[in-house]
């Protein structure tokens, strides 16, 4: 039996570069698929419908969620943004992980949902190089760029709801750490059953904790 995906939460403020960990986890790790939000926002840059996020009205967006098609939604900075649940299933039916990339009060919900999802969360070294790199980025006015760095203290706040926190210093290094987050929960015990059952069934009928267990007695009285 195939098991579940597994969901990997990556948040972050603006400018902590959570947005390029992901797209090199995505690049580096095999068996991940991306869930491109849903959002109300316009275009920024160099940003691509149906890669960067599927753009939708107000009212289009609002419809999804009366028919209860998201995961999970939120509204940041006047703009919604939400995680349709399509999604999750595409990436069971492909055999696959799935890498979300939402603020603190979307994961807050996803977790609600599906309470085993992973969750990591990308700081930026310091207030001062989180605002320049927000400078550096050239897409927001000043006035925006304060007000995202108000809302950054606000959300480091919420660090510890997360399992595990990752200070980016050095992008390959934080690139190299997010890579072995996901391969160790892979690795799990409760993951791997069917792995080590079927290698278990290879030592036939009868072959148990019990056995290793006395096995391991008989070890203790060779000397060995």
């Amino acid at each position: 039996m195939r098991t579940p995906p597994i969901v990997f939460i990556i948040s972050g403020p603006s400018g902590s570069g959570k947005s390029t960990l992901v797209r090199r986890l995505l690049e580096s790790v095999p068996r991940l698929l991306f869930s491109v939000s849903y959002t109300t926002r316009a275009r920024r840059g160099q940003e691509e419908p149906g890669k960067s996020y599927h753009y939708v009205s107000r009212e289009q967006f609002q419809a999804l969620v009366a028919e209860e098609q998201f995961l999970e939604w939120a509204e940041v900075f006047g703009h919604y943004y939400g995680t349709h649940r399509r999604y999750l299933e595409m990436a069971a039916r492909e055999g696959k992980d799935l890498v979300l990339d939402i603020d603190v009060q979307g994961a807050r919900q996803l977790k609600s949902k599906v309470p085993d999802a992973v969750s990591v969360f990308v700081l930026a070294p310091s207030r001062q190089e989180l605002e320049r790199r927000l400078r550096h980025r050239s897409e927001d006015a000043p006035d925006a760029i304060a007000r995202r760095v108000a809302a950054a203290a606000q959300e480091i706040a919420q660090y510890s709801a997360y399992d595990y926190l990752l200070v980016n210093r050095d992008l390959d290094e934080a690139a190299e750490n997010l890579a072995a987050i996901v391969k160790a929960e892979r690795l799990r015990s409760n993951r791997m059953q069917e792995a080590a059952q079927a290698i278990l069934a290879g030592f036939g009928a009868g072959a148990g904790y019990q056995d290793a267990r006395y096995l391991q007695e008989d070890d203790k009285l060779d000397g060995s």
